[in-house]
């Protein structure tokens, strides 16, 4: 795919794979991220990271790569003129690893380190502790760093296997955005992919959800600052409501304006972050508040927000506050995609997980036609007993008072 920008001098090549934590085993939970890495550790045409970063580095290039649930990503950014270079390089990375023993072994304790960096930082660890909230021991449910016992066991082969399933054409996308020639675009890819793997894609199992009632779940961790996500079960990146949930979501926790903002930081001085946001995958989502609180404020907060929440049921929310949500929402949108790897990731991920695509025209278009009745009406049907979880990472002493705040 070649996305084409006029007012820059910069490019992006972005690879993609259909492969993240949700297409693994329990036994090999975090081999997708783990894999990540390794393809920074040498190639068979460049054999030691030492090569690969200090080529990277005399481009002047950015380069990193990221892993979610469904995904692993593969990008550089560079000055425009050296686009063929930075298509070679991570081409070569994605295409040809050597999963080096010896780097292997290394790179562990990386991991390792980062599986700990994340446990010390609750502000990311109640994230991971939401995931498991709501689905358990399944993949859905596991960190996507993986266990650091499975992490030690992880052999060559391991690598090898996996990516024979996954990193096959079917499941491969290769996006260029900034200061480039569509047509040179197209048939450098294709000359340079010409011999990936056309097996059949491995297929991910189905997330199963299955609750009644309110659910809570705590990690005692002696912090200054108590983290919370209070979320739902929502909907996937599919779904035809989804556009309306967002405003919602912005209504509620997005910007300086927001509501929970002027009540939680401005009002009560409760917080220094809060925000509310949508998070949609291919056959689940779900609708989060997330905001760092002193422990002995935690159920007033979240009684706060409960009655936030129970506002959207029962109330319109108001013209003049629907259209600045509206204004912000699609400011914020075309903001965030003036760069080439912003772009190159937008359409990117669209194409990987839905694989289809929609304009940030589309979309402020679906963002316009949003009526405060939608609102009302997506919120009766979300926020609801049997959708509602909370995550806790902090000091609690007193879980009942609190289960007892958790409730429509």
């Amino acid at each position: 795919m070649a996305v084409p920008m006029k007012d820059t001098k910069t490019v992006t090549v972005l690879v993609l794979v259909e492969a993240g934590s949700k297409y693994e085993n329990k036994n090999k939970s975090g081999i997708s991220h783990f894999l990540e890495h390794m393809s920074f550790k040498g190639t068979t045409r460049r054999p030691t990271p030492a090569i690969i970063h200090k080529e990277l580095d005399s481009l002047g290039a950015e380069s990193n790569a990221f892993t979610s649930q469904e995904l692993t990503a593969y990008y550089a950014k560079a000055e425009y003129s050296h686009y063929a270079q930075i298509l070679d390089v991570i081409s070569d990375m994605y295409l040809n690893p050597v999963f080096s023993e010896n780097e292997m072994q290394k790179e562990k304790g990386v991991i390792l380190q980062e599986i700990s960096m994340n446990e010390d930082l609750p502000q990311r660890d109640v994230g991971r502790l939401f995931n498991e909230l709501l689905y358990g021991d399944q993949p859905a449910g596991w960190s996507v760093l993986g266990p650091a016992s499975v992490i030690k066991d992880m052999k060559r082969d391991d690598f090898v296997n996996y990516r024979k399933l996954h990193y096959v054409a079917k499941a491969t996308t290769v996006v260029v955005a900034g200061k480039c020639d569509s047509n040179k675009v197209f048939k450098d890819v294709e000359k340079i992919f010409r011999n990936i793997s056309t097996s059949q894609k491995t297929p991910k199992k189905p997330v199963k959800e299955v609750q009644k009632v309110p659910q809570l779940l705590i990690k005692q961790k002696k912090t200054d600052q108590t983290h919370l996500i209070l979320g739902f079960r929502a909907y996937d990146i599919f779904d035809k409501r989804l556009p309306i949930l967002k405003v919602l979501a912005t209504v509620l926790g997005k910007g300086m304006s927001s509501r929970l903002f002027h009540k939680l930081r401005d009002e009560m001085g409760a917080c220094y972050y809060v925000r509310a946001d949508t998070d949609g995958y291919t056959d689940h989502g779900t609708f989060e508040v997330a905001i760092g609180v002193n422990s002995k404020r935690i159920n007033e907060v979240v009684e706060v927000i409960m009655k936030e929440l129970k506002k959207f049921t029962v109330e319109l929310v108001e013209a003049s506050e629907l259209k600045k949500t509206k204004n912000l929402m699609i400011g914020r949108q075309y903001l965030g995609l003036e760069t080439s790897d912003s772009l190159a990731e937008f359409y990117g991920i669209q194409e990987i997980l839905k694989h289809s695509m929609q304009t940030p025209e589309q979309i402020q278009k679906e963002v316009e036609k949003v009526t405060s009745k939608d609102i009302m009406k997506i919120a009766k049907e979300i926020f609801q007993n049997k959708n509602l979880n909370l995550a806790v990472v902090g000091d609690i002493k007193n879980e009942a008072s609190l289960k007892k705040v958790l409730k429509f």
